[in-house]
């Protein structure tokens, strides 16, 4: 019984590498290139670079309201 399950187990590791092993690869150099593509195009969208507009910011500290 063991011997089987382990054969089992074994073959869906040899199935999980071979499908692993088709996936196509890019190369370091290319990927950081378009990651930086991608952070270029995208830098006027992106709140953290260009900040939020105080109208909009749903953070903003709230304002009191009192009664006198």
């Amino acid at each position: 019984m063991s011997s089987s399950s382990n054969l089992v187990s074994m073959k869906k590791a040899v199935q999980q590498l071979r499908f692993e092993a088709s996936i196509p690869r890019v190369k370091v150099s290319q990927a950081a290139v378009d990651l930086q593509q991608f952070c270029l195009q995208n830098a006027l969208q992106d709140p953290l670079l260009t900040g939020v507009s105080s109208s909009t910011n749903p953070f903003r500290p709230q304002k009191v309201c009192s009664f006198l």
